[in-house]
């Protein structure tokens, strides 16, 4: 029986935060913080999604990601367009200049994947990946239970 540090949330955090602290230290002599550097790989796999979006895949608050965009901007790695049906929102978009930001950032990426996955034959990290996959997708369909609205709810 595993131990409880073995137990698979503890496991899949602990890999998260080493991964995590190995790309920022690789990142190294960029300017761009972690955060910066998450944002812009969130932003190329979806250009053009709304700012308020881009803030609940990051798990961040929108006030956090409009500063964190803010500095994007004035990196010039980011533009910001209204959204051409909702007046109040934005949506994003990479510059050209942040072409060779990101191939950077996804360089350390993969660096650090292929550490992280060393010794282990391609079959078996394929595996470990759907296996992931799946509980993600598994995670993401759970519900937050029903519940009665309160009075000043409603």
């Amino acid at each position: 029986m595993p131990s409880q540090t073995e137990a698979l949330g503890f496991l899949v955090a602990d890999l998260a935060r080493m991964m995590r602290r190995a790309v920022k230290s690789r990142l190294g002599e960029d300017p761009l913080t972690y955060a910066q550097a998450r944002a812009l790989v969130y932003l190329s796999r979806q250009e053009g999604i709304r700012q308020v979006d881009l803030a609940e895949q990051l798990e961040i608050q929108p006030i956090t990601l409009g500063r964190l965009v803010d500095h994007l901007a004035e990196g010039g790695l980011v533009e910001r367009r209204a959204d051409p049906v909702d007046r109040r929102a934005y949506r994003l978009f990479l510059t050209p200049a942040a072409a060779p930001r990101l191939a950077a950032i996804l360089q350390v990426v993969a660096a650090v994947r292929s550490e992280a996955l060393r010794g282990i034959d391609a079959g078996e990290a394929a595996r470990l990946i759907e296996g992931l996959q799946r509980i993600r997708i598994n995670l993401g369909a759970v519900r937050e239970p029903s519940r009665t609205p309160t009075a000043a709810e409603r």
